[in-house]
């Protein structure tokens, strides 16, 4: 642990500097922060950039495979403007007919007070099932870079926490030298300082 005051300077790499008060502890201590540091780094850029196009991907994946499709109202919606505020939907019962001529059937959401038989967009994939509405170009790369920069933070995390606890561990060691050191010369100094 190191004080400072007023007047006191810090010196920068005080660790790598031929000094004769610097101690094995002090050089093991420095190669272990930048040990953490670049790992740190690296580790966190790599899996945010890995991360990030992952999720590119499969989002282009998606948009690739999921085709809009026009699916019909099982029933009846009930309701009307005057029970929904504008824009609002209910959920209801649609069928479609899937690319292999099987026909689907699940829940949508549908504007109030539309009729048996009113046609709906949905999305599908492959197989005719339903999904939601892929994520736009500009949609994917804001959310890949979501996933991706907490993925990298997430993973730079671990390193980062690794260093900190091994110089720590370092630093208690280190202060166990000084204890018994202390406590070897302090009786050849004849009184007790503490």
């Amino acid at each position: 642990m190191a004080f400072r005051g007023p007047g006191v300077t810090r010196v920068r790499l005080w660790r790598w500097r031929r000094n004769p008060l610097r101690r094995r502890a002090d050089v093991v201590e420095g190669w272990v922060l930048l040990g953490a540091w670049l790992l740190t780094v690296v580790v966190g850029v790599l899996v945010g950039l890995a991360a990030t196009h992952t999720v590119e991907r499969q989002l282009a994946r998606q948009r690739d495979e999921w085709r809009p499709t026009t699916a019909h109202l099982a029933e009846a919606v009930p309701g009307g403007h005057r029970e929904a505020g504008a824009g609002e939907r209910v959920w209801s019962e649609v069928r479609w007919t899937g690319p292999d001529g099987v026909v689907h059937t699940g829940q949508v959401r549908v504007r109030p007070g539309s009729p048996e038989g009113a046609p709906v967009t949905v999305w599908t994939d492959r197989r005719g099932r339903l999904v939601t509405e892929p994520a736009t170009e500009v949609q994917a790369r804001v959310n890949s870079a979501l996933v991706g920069g907490l993925a990298g933070l997430s993973a730079a995390a671990v390193p980062c926490l690794a260093g900190r606890a091994l110089r720590c561990r370092l630093e208690q060691a280190r202060l166990d030298r000084w204890d018994a050191d202390w406590a070897h010369f302090d009786p050849l100094w004849g009184h007790r300082t503490g």
